[in-house]
């Protein structure tokens, strides 16, 4: 049995690593955080991932934070919740404080538009492979498929804010829930 302190420390340097080296915010984090957190450390499961980023997703503050901090907390408590928050933010706190004394001359670099052009297109991929992985876990229903091709129609094609986007699928997950399991008492399908 690892002592806490010991647990810490890896809640700790697991989190640091995911921030130091996942570009393209929290979506682009997903996947790692799933890789590192339920293939690798086996603190979580494939399951929880879902249910964190849809938690993640609909409190205040970047989603990577949010899912460090409920990780940790998981795998912790508020120590671990502390650690695994500290860890993911330090590395970008770094870079941002270091870059701020040098931002007119670094932006002006070519070899960093370059850099960034890169980084964007493997942002774009982590996103894709955190979007594939989460349509696996995801339930396979009909209505499930409703809801995401809605949810995408309003995002892409209106400017309704995405908080009343993720509230509108809520609720119509909770509807159709209710709907199904009093279809099934009642015997009909």
């Amino acid at each position: 049995m690892k002592s806490k302190g010991r647990i810490l420390f890896e809640i700790f340097i697991t989190f640091l690593k995911i921030g130091a080296f996942t570009f393209g915010g929290g979506y682009a984090m997903i996947a790692v955080f799933q890789h590192e957190t339920v293939e690798r450390k086996k603190w979580i499961t494939d399951d929880d991932i879902l249910e964190i980023v849809a938690i993640a997703e609909s409190t205040p503050g970047p989603i990577a934070i949010n899912a460090a901090t409920f990780i940790g907390y998981r795998v912790g408590g508020f120590a671990g919740a502390f650690f695994g928050t500290l860890g993911v933010v330090l590395p970008s706190f770094i870079i941002i404080f270091a870059i701020s004394f040098v931002l007119r001359q670094f932006q002006e670099l070519q070899a960093v538009r370059y850099a960034f052009f890169g980084i964007r297109a493997g942002v774009l991929a982590l996103l894709v492979k955190a979007l594939w992985t989460m349509y696996k876990k995801a339930p396979h229903h009909i209505v499930s498929y409703i809801i995401m091709a809605a949810a995408f129609a309003v995002s892409a094609f209106t400017d309704i804010h995405a908080l009343y986007i993720i509230a509108g699928c809520a609720v119509t997950g909770l509807v159709y829930s209710i709907i199904a399991e009093r279809r099934a008492k009642n015997g009909v399908s």
